[in-house]
Formats: C-alpha cells, sequence, structure tokens
C-alpha cells in the first residue's frame, strides 16, 4: 500500500503514531509551531528546500523544557530535557515505524518540513508540510530518525543542559523499544499478525544500528536499558520499567 497524502492508516493507533499532513499550517495552531530544524544546532539541514524558514529562529528547545520541567515540578533542567528528548524521540520513532510496517514505505521526515509546537501537551504535538514517499526498510528509517533528528537533538541537549551522551542514546533506544512494543500490541490485536512481525523486525534491527547498539538488550518485546533517564529524580517519580535500577539511587 502507497503511502496516502493524509496517512491515513496510521489514524486508528491514536497518540503517538498519529501524523497530521497540511500545508499550509492550520490555522488554528498556536504562534509557537515552527520547523523541527530550529530546536537542532544552528546551521543544520540549511540547504533550500521547498518551504519557508524564518531567519529569526524561535527557542523550541528552551520553550519545551521549560513546560516539561513545569509540568513535573522538577527545578533541574537536565532531568526535563532527559524527558523533553525522549518523548519527542519517541513520537518520531512511533511515526516511522508505523509507516514502515502498514504501507512499506516512510515519508521523508525532513525537519523543515516536519513541525513541531513544544507548547502543546504530550504527546509531542507534530504536523507535516506535505508527503513525500521513501522506502520503509530498516536502513531509510534510521537515516531519517536516528541521523536526521535524534543526532542532532542529542547534541542540542547535551551542549545546552549537559545531559550525557550516553544517557541521551539510552533514551533515543528505550523510546525505539517502546513504539515498536506498542505497535506489535495493536497489530497484534487487530489480527494483523504481518504487519506485527515487520514492527518487531524493524525494532530489532534498528536497536543494533551503531548509533544504538550496546544501550540494552532486547528479549522479545521488553527492553532492559543500560542507562537511566533521570526521571527518578522528578518530585515523586521513580524509576521507569526498563531502566537500569530497580529502585531509584539513592533509596533505602
Amino acid at each position: 500500500m502507497d503511502l496516502d497524502p493524509g496517512l491515513s492508516a496510521l489514524r486508528p493507533l491514536g497518540g503517538f503514531s498519529v501524523l497530521r499532513v497540511s500545508r499550509p499550517a492550520p490555522s488554528r495552531r498556536t504562534a509557537t509551531l515552527a520547523p523541527l530544524v530550529h530546536a537542532y544546532p544552528p546551521g543544520y539541514a540549511d540547504t533550500a528546500a521547498d518551504v519557508h524558514v524564518p531567519v529569526q529562529r524561535p527557542d523550541l528547545l528552551g520553550l519545551r523544557v521549560r513546560k516539561i520541567a513545569a509540568a513535573l515540578g522538577t527545578p533541574e533542567t537536565r532531568v526535563a530535557a532527559s524527558v523533553a528528548q525522549q518523548g519527542l524521540a519517541a513520537r518520531l520513532w512511533s511515526v516511522a515505524l508505523a509507516c514502515a510496517a502498514l504501507y512499506g514505505q516512510v515519508p521523508d521526515l525532513d525537519p523543515r518540513l516536519l513541525h513541531w509546537d513544544p507548547d502543546a501537551s504530550a504527546p509531542d504535538d507534530l504536523w507535516l508540510a506535505e508527503v513525500h514517499a521513501l522506502p520503509g526498510d530498516a536502513g531509510t528509517v534510521a537515516d531519517l530518525v536516528l541521523a536526521t533528528h535524534l543526532a542532532p537533538l542529542a547534541e542540542a541537549v547535551h551542549a545546552r543542559y549537559g545531559v550525557a551522551a550516553g544517557l541521551l542514546r539510552g533514551n533515543a533506544a528505550s523510546a525505539l523499544a517502546g513504539a515498536g512494543r506498542e505497535l506489535e500490541r495493536w497489530a497484534r490485536r487487530e489480527g494483523r499478525t504481518d504487519t506485527a512481525a515487520r514492527a518487531r523486525s524493524l525494532t530489532a534491527g534498528l536497536l543494533a544500528h551503531p548509533l544504538l547498539a550496546g544501550t540494552g538488550t532486547l528479549t522479545g518485546t521488553s527492553f532492559r536499558r543500560r542507562s537511566c533517564c533521570l526521571y527518578y529524580r522528578v518530585p515523586g517519580g521513580g524509576v521507569c520499567g526498563d531502566c537500569c535500577f530497580t529502585r531509584p539511587p539513592g533509596s533505602s
């Protein structure tokens, strides 16, 4: 099945997997909506594209981190930055995996065409200006998500908030494993065993990518990471289900 202009096959999945498509931006969008390229280091993906990118770069990443810090009640910006990076990673993986498994193709997620509203609630609000189909193999998905988005996002988060590079790699792997697990569960509930198998194969292949290899262990759909996202430092927070810790560090 070829990609349709509205990516309608994603709608039944809901939540993290849905991607809105329109051009120009929907009028109801807030003033904070902007191409994701603005969240990445200056000069990234600055070649010409058929989309208007303002000269003034809005502080998308800073706005998102501040919003999450306020929502979580944490004074530690590096904790909020880690949560923000993992949340956006989960959205990107969910969209790409779902398209690859359902369509056998993926849309070009060029950060000049993929827009983000950092002031929206979770899951991160994304919309794509237009759909250009690419192959749905693991290599293409890795290029679209890891190389095009998560590498520059990690660079920005590390430089600005001091979050360890290894932790951010673990966040990317954790988000991938979670996206693959949810897609496979949905497919099995719907009796779509071929889609479930495709989701599992893609997830395993992507976790073996050099940028993610060694971040954790995948057993079936269960993933145990070798790092911690720092969520335990949120007031009232604990360890996540795939955390390297079984209890918050420092707890008795």
